[in-house]
């Protein structure tokens, strides 16, 4: 068996980074930009009023100018002031040819044909957007590796851009293992158990602005898993395999990824839960058995699967570690590392009941994993241990 951190080491070693593709700009939220972005144009393209008010061409000691006309946002016609002349103007609308200043409308007088200038802060350029302001034509507007939140898709998009050269998003295939299993809202036979693992994967992915998600079911059988394998692997970055990974007489899983042309990083992990967690890749396709008890599917997840998701889009792991306080004693076996489901909040941390693998209900109130190191055995209250802030919170973390 390898460690935690080998392990982690041994995956992102195997990672290459997705081929870019072209995107439209409504699609590529949450991805990173696989080339520099340049304006093709001078933003604002014109001089633009950034207010409702009077355009004038300024000086000092005038006051009273005479209406000539109208500018409204998007209007195709131009027109001209002189000195002493103004023209009603609006938001994003361009300045008249002549004019170099906006008055604010209430900031005047109006009577009859005529307003009259009540700013004694007026000043040449005053509420004036110049060509240009937000960007230049021809100058870098975002750099590759820059991340497409919704502000720099606003940006693009106001700049003319439509579509953008991305790292994708991979594509996942979940495959779930075993005669037992039973969708939620069907009555038990004997011996069923009820099936969550792909609810669970599937949320968390989609949380992570994975699209493109397929679940297939496979009995215990390993020429089954094979044809399975195989189709997960022609339509997928990465497959989930959850179940089988052990070595019982229906574990065919690590059997399967051999016959499949998998081949195999590592199997098993000094770690509880999910010991027999199993790593292989195809080419540049991923592979993760995990185990089948849920709590060990989510615990590989967070762990190995998500970090890979995410480097395989050049993105940054989701997974925030951060030192917190043991906020009770707790004991465990040497030799394997620990991943607690907990609660921490105000910098300390407080490990739950439940936390047999089989169980999710600790999981289900939990917002992080406490990490608690192989080499080590009693942990005492107050102790600085590692604290792993999962993702899919919406509860603020409380800290001093």
């Amino acid at each position: 068996m390898i460690t935690v951190d080998q392990a982690k080491q041994i995956i992102l070693d195997n990672i290459t980074i997705l081929d870019p593709l072209k995107t439209p700009l409504q699609e590529a939220s949450g991805h990173v930009l696989a080339e520099d972005v340049y304006a093709a144009y001078d933003i604002p393209a014109f001089r633009q009023s950034s207010m409702d008010g009077y355009a004038i061409k300024f000086e000092p000691a005038l006051k009273t100018y005479t209406l000539v006309g109208e500018m409204a946002a998007g209007t195709s016609q131009s027109i001209t002031i002189t000195n002493g002349e103004t023209s009603r103007i609006f938001t994003g609308a361009p300045l008249p040819e002549g004019a170099d200043t906006v008055v604010m409308q209430e900031k005047i007088n109006l009577s009859a044909n005529q307003i009259t200038v009540e700013d004694p802060k007026i000043a040449k350029g005053l509420n004036v957007r110049e060509k240009g302001a937000e960007i230049k034509a021809g100058a870098l507007a975002m750099q590759t590796g820059s991340l497409l939140t919704p502000a720099a898709l606003g940006f693009l998009a106001g700049i003319g851009i439509s579509e953008v050269k991305v790292f994708p998003m991979p594509k996942v295939t979940i495959v779930l293992t075993g005669n037992e299993l039973r969708q939620p809202g069907n009555p038990l036979a004997f011996g069923q158990v009820y099936e969550s693992n792909s609810y669970s994967l599937s949320a968390a992915l989609k949380l992570e602005g994975i699209q493109h998600i397929e679940v297939l079911w496979v009995n215990d059988n390993l020429e089954s898993l094979i044809e399975t394998m195989h189709m997960a692997l022609n339509q997928s970055d990465v497959v989930l395999l959850t179940g089988g990974v052990s070595v019982g007489d229906y574990d065919f899983v690590i059997a399967a990824a051999a016959q499949c042309g998998i081949a195999q990083k590592f199997h098993k992990i000094k770690q509880k839960p999910g010991k027999p967690l199993f790593f292989g890749t195809q080419n540049r396709k991923l592979v993760f058995g995990l185990p089948g008890n849920p709590s060990s599917v989510l615990s590989c997840y967070y762990n190995y699967v998500l970090p890979a998701i995410k480097a395989l889009s050049n993105l940054p792991n989701s997974m925030v570690e951060v030192e917190a306080e043991l906020e009770t004693d707790y004991e465990k076996p040497l030799g394997l590392t620990h991943f607690l489901k907990g609660i921490y909040t105000n910098g300390k941390a407080k490990p739950l009941n439940a936390q047999e693998s089989f169980r999710l209900s600790s999981f289900a109130h939990s917002n992080c994993l406490i990490r608690l190191r192989e080499d080590q055995q009693h942990f005492v209250a107050g102790e600085k241990i590692t604290v792993m802030l999962l993702p899919d919170q919406s509860k603020a973390y409380k800290n001093d």
